[in-house]
């Protein structure tokens, strides 16, 4: 049998096929189909024409093709997309939150929501004059920076319970109000650090008011960088400042200020009280911002802090050694002692050369890890 070209043939049990008259590829497909359900005999021979008839058809359609897939995958995005968002707001419309005591504990991030600061409130066993609202504002602008710079306070909390049994005794010992133990969480994070003004460690003392205090400043040893020794300098110029000032909220605002500095503006503003006074932005956040830390550190799951007691610092434990003769080589003096120089220094910051020269008649106590 001869076949006549641009014609579909549909095969059958007979010697001669059903002839049926199309030059549409696709057409010629769909004809063979109906035709099949009737007569199976031949499946194979129409399922390949079949197939041939698609691949002519994506062969001059695909373009076409492509882009119906596209709209149907673009339909559903929206669709899915709508369908969530709707669904989101009814949660949140829900839930709606009015204060943290009623948010419910969830995976993923809350709603950030604003809260209440409290009416009565003392630094130093001072009141606060929390009627005004100019103090509200103040205090209220300080306390939400820091609930929500979460890493920051995440860390001032952890710091806090390393440093604090350690500040606490000496200001004790030298008549100073324990809550001047949050000064260094706000003027370093608890942290040797050194600001633009060359003023170091924990209390960011500058050179001068070091020396003025009993530190021992010098190229090989900076006593600023010592947590302990620095507080204890801290502590002298705090009742140097309160035997002028008589207050201690006016000595933790010279402790920013300075005292010659502050009693200026007291004088000038013919007030008495930090509060009353109209200061630059820096001296007039700094008693809020003691404020606002204390008021967290105290009360953390109150603004949201939910820190496991496993996670927080904890004192190092350490021997001390005394060294009255000098020392050339503190790479070598840490070996020999079973340590390494990476821990000499992170125990004694205090250190800031590789050498330590010990003066006749002098000692110095260096902290070592404990066996």
């Amino acid at each position: 049998m001869s076949f006549i070209p641009g014609t579909c043939y549909h095969p059958t049990s007979s010697a001669t096929p059903t002839i049926l008259f199309t030059n549409n590829v696709a057409q010629c497909s769909f004809r063979v189909i109906l035709s099949i359900w009737s007569n199976n005999y031949f499946v194979g021979t129409a399922l390949a024409l079949i197939l041939k008839g698609m691949k002519e058809f994506f062969k001059n359609y695909r373009i076409e093709v492509l882009v119906v897939i596209g709209l149907a995958i673009l339909l559903f995005l929206v669709v899915f997309i709508n369908n969530r968002i709707d669904r989101l707001e009814n949660y949140l419309t829900k839930n709606r939150q009015v204060g943290v005591d009623n948010i419910v504990v969830q995976d993923g991030p809350l709603t950030a929501i604003s809260y209440d600061i409290p009416r009565e409130l003392s630094f130093a066993g001072e009141s606060v004059p929390m009627d005004r609202p100019d103090l509200q504002e103040q205090l209220d602008k300080e306390l939400q920076i820091n609930i929500y710079f979460h890493s920051n306070t995440i860390f001032l909390i952890k710091r806090a319970n390393q440093w604090f049994p350690q500040i606490e005794p000496i200001l004790k010992k030298n008549n100073i109000p324990g809550d001047f133990k949050y000064l260094p969480l706000i003027e370093s994070g608890l942290l040797n650090v050194i600001s633009p003004a060359n003023a170091v460690g924990f209390w960011q003392i500058i050179k001068s008011a070091g020396k003025e205090n009993g530190l021992e400043i010098t190229r090989e040893v900076d006593q600023r960088y010592d947590p302990i020794r620095s507080t204890e300098a801290a502590c002298r110029y705090l009742n140097k400042a309160y035997e002028k000032f008589g207050n201690w909220t006016l000595v933790a605002a010279s402790y920013n200020r300075g005292m010659n500095g502050l009693d200026r503006a007291l004088e000038k503003q013919k007030v008495n009280s930090y509060y009353d006074l109209f200061l630059n932005e820096e001296t007039s956040r700094y008693v809020f911002r003691i404020l606002a830390i204390k008021q967290i550190i105290e009360n953390p799951e109150q603004y949201g802090f939910k820190i496991d007691p496993k996670h927080l610092y904890k004192k190092d434990s350490l021997k001390y050694v005394k060294v009255d003769d000098t020392v050339s080589d503190l790479v070598e003096f840490a070996l020999e002692q079973g340590t390494t120089y990476k821990l000499l220094k992170r125990y004694n910051p205090w250190l800031r050369d590789d050498r330590l020269t010990v003066r006749r008649n002098e000692s110095y106590q260096i902290a070592l890890p404990a066996p």
